[in-house]
């Protein structure tokens, strides 16, 4: 595997804790040249110095709840790069008092929100993106096992997660006749900016602690592996699908 020289977008970097750094870190490792966004002036403080870190030049504010935005990313990084290799697609909201509630008093704000900036944010980054985009390009989101069964606390990001996923799968046909991938990572339970707003995470770990076939944790690097996999030619013949990097605990049944 050679990703030496590929371009990579890195979408949702909040901190060092974030997926989305650990993903970059290793890119960077690997020898990809990398540009990475933030959402707002306040994240600014805490990204510029991992760009600092990994040698990144192109940063890019862009809240991607606005076409506008992302639009004038894309036109920005055209004027550096004449083509993009690698998505990464790392991002997910919603309000806080929408999370940790029983599920049926969430809010018509909260559940448009976090469908808005946590699903709909991968299709509008997609379509901009397209004219940078080329044959054998690879797009990566991140989920979660939420998606698919029940976890207490997790509510309207369930619905968006699930959402997310079939997102992927409707993209994956939509790109697959320009030859580009779009895949997803269902990432075990790790403390992130994202997590740390749903209650009962380290219950979780502990159980996974006891119960996955793995008997531990996954780390930053665990997913980070899985991401190079999916986006290097390695995984050429794999698109549409979700990839579990949660230790195996999504395998049990209980």
């Amino acid at each position: 595997m050679n990703i030496n020289g590929k371009k990579a977008l890195i979408l949702g970097i909040a901190n060092k804790h974030s997926i989305a750094y650990g993903i970059a870190k290793t890119l960077s490792e690997q020898g990809a040249e990398l540009a990475i966004s933030y959402a707002v002036p306040t994240l600014a403080k805490r990204v510029l110095p991992i760009a600092e870190e990994l040698g990144i030049d192109m940063v890019y504010e862009c809240d991607l709840s606005k076409d506008n935005d992302i639009k004038n990313m894309m036109s920005l990084i055209a004027e550096v790069w004449d083509h993009i290799d690698f998505i990464v697609h790392s991002v997910a909201f919603a309000p806080s008092s929408d999370l940790n509630i029983p599920f049926h008093h969430t809010s018509r704000h909260g559940f448009l929100t976090a469908m808005d900036i946590s699903v709909y944010s991968l299709l509008a980054v997609s379509r901009e993106a397209e004219m940078l985009l080329r044959p054998g390009s690879s797009i990566i989101t991140l989920t979660y096992y939420g998606a698919q069964k029940v976890v207490p606390n997790y509510g309207v990001m369930g619905i968006a997660k699930s959402a997310l996923e079939a997102t992927v799968r409707y993209l994956a046909y939509s790109l697959g006749e320009k030859g580009i991938r779009v895949n997803a990572i269902s990432a075990g339970p790790i403390r992130t900016l994202s997590s740390s707003a749903i209650g009962g995470i380290a219950q979780m770990q502990r159980r996974i602690e006891k119960s996955a076939p793995l008997s531990r944790n996954i780390e930053q690097e665990d997913v980070a592996k899985t991401a190079l996999y999916l986006l290097s030619d390695l995984a050429s013949g794999v698109t549409g699908d979700i990839i579990f990097v949660d230790a195996g605990i999504s395998i049990m049944a209980y």
